[in-house]
């Protein structure tokens, strides 16, 4: 765990998991219909290793 969070946005399927979880970290964009890192340091890390859990399609990780 640690180091900063990414998301690969050519897997995400838009699904919104994290969004819902992490919202000072992830935010939709409805332009692209994929989720976005806005603020990798927006949440402990504890919760974002919780929304990487969550994501269907295991496209978000630590770097």
């Amino acid at each position: 765990m640690g180091g900063t969070v990414t998301i690969n946005e050519d897997e995400c399927i838009g699904c919104e998991t994290c969004c819902e979880l992490t919202p000072g970290v992830f935010q939709f964009d409805a332009d692209s219909g994929k989720a976005k890192v806005v603020n990798p340091t927006g949440a402990s890390d504890d919760e974002i290793q919780a929304a990487i859990d969550a994501c269907p399609v295991t496209c978000i990780s630590w770097e």
